[in-house]
């Protein structure tokens, strides 16, 4: 039997995903979560310095975007075409993009900025990379009539943007009553039957 070993933070952050389609494959996995001063000890042996990363039976994976399309496309979950599988890897990039602007705030709860700070990086950095973030997302989800992002079935890009999205309302980035085709699109993602048992009994972070 394969083991796989995911290294990451106790929180949900860029493992979520993995996570989340690995209980969809009902796939045994060992969950790494680490300290902080457990992650300044690991990270000069890191590739990049960074979390997470994913082990198969020895082999490692870094970059959470690769570790998802690698667990996608062994599970299922990248799209039933190489269409569908460019359309779901392209939304990731759309993702990741908007992450640099929203890794400001998040990194600032993180590390404990001021209160100051926090409001200053909302109004400036994070509130417009949201309107323009969900005006794509929004584009993608109007344009395909099943209520994902992609195809008829569920992808490792709606498992992503859902969990963002979830993160984006913990910290009041994402109103559902003022955004109602994501709300529409989150609450289906969500109550996906094995990803809402699991979503009842994982431990709260705010990201």
């Amino acid at each position: 039997m394969v083991h796989y070993k995911l290294t990451y933070f106790d929180a949900r952050g860029l493992a979520e995903t993995a996570r989340q389609l690995f209980v969809l494959a009902d796939v045994e996995f060992e969950d790494n979560r680490l300290t902080i001063e457990e992650f300044q000890k690991l990270k000069p042996t890191l590739p990049s310095g960074q979390v997470p990363i994913l082990h198969v039976d020895g082999f490692e994976i870094s970059q959470s975007a690769a570790i998802w399309r690698y667990l996608a496309r062994k599970f299922g979950y990248s799209g039933k075409t190489p269409e569908e599988e460019a359309t779901a890897d392209s939304i990731i990039d759309h993702f990741k993009d908007f992450l640099v602007s929203f890794k400001h705030y998040g990194a600032g709860l993180f590390f404990g900025k001021s209160q100051e700070e926090l409001n200053r990086v909302r109004k400036e950095i994070v509130e417009p990379a949201c309107k323009f973030y969900f005006s794509v997302l929004k584009k993608y989800l109007e344009k395909n009539t099943s209520g994902y992002l992609v195809g008829s079935d569920l992808t490792y890009a709606d498992i992503a943007v859902a969990e963002n999205l979830t993160s984006l309302k913990n910290t009041n980035f994402f109103n559902p009553d003022e955004e109602k085709t994501l709300a529409a699109f989150h609450q289906k993602v969500n109550e996906t039957p094995k990803l809402k048992e699991y979503l009842e009994k994982r431990k709260y972070s705010i990201l």
